[in-house]
């Protein structure tokens, strides 16, 4: 899949390769609202089994509980095929919920993409 885009959702942009990794161009909110399109999304990526799927979430502005329930299950989508999954560009109202819940002990989060990708 390289440069793959969705139009049906609210909330990826563009999926890219970048060499081994996939990388996930994320926007918007990741709410309630549209968790069931994003989690569908999301597993049919996650299909691909790309050894290093990186969601970079710059253009992210919100995120709720469901948001979390839904990266939590990517995250153990993607481990259960020995694949790493990584959060990079978060803003600091989504940075803080990853905080707030301790999930910022559980994904590998990055500044920048580069430093994702390495």
């Amino acid at each position: 899949m390289i440069d793959k885009y969705y139009p049906s959702s609210k909330v990826i942009r563009k999926v890219r390769r970048e060499n081994q990794a996939l990388v996930l161009e994320l926007v918007g909110d990741i709410d309630m609202a549209g968790a069931v399109q994003f989690k569908g999304d999301l597993l049919e990526i996650v299909q691909e089994q790309p050894p290093l799927l990186v969601l970079e979430m710059s253009g992210v502005v919100f995120m709720d509980s469901s948001g979390l329930a839904t990266l939590v299950e990517l995250l153990q989508a993607v481990r259960d095929y020995a694949g790493e999954l990584r959060l990079v560009g978060l803003q600091q109202r989504v940075r803080s919920i990853l905080e707030i819940s301790h999930l910022d002990k559980i994904f590998k989060v990055f500044d920048r993409e580069a430093e994702a990708l390495e």
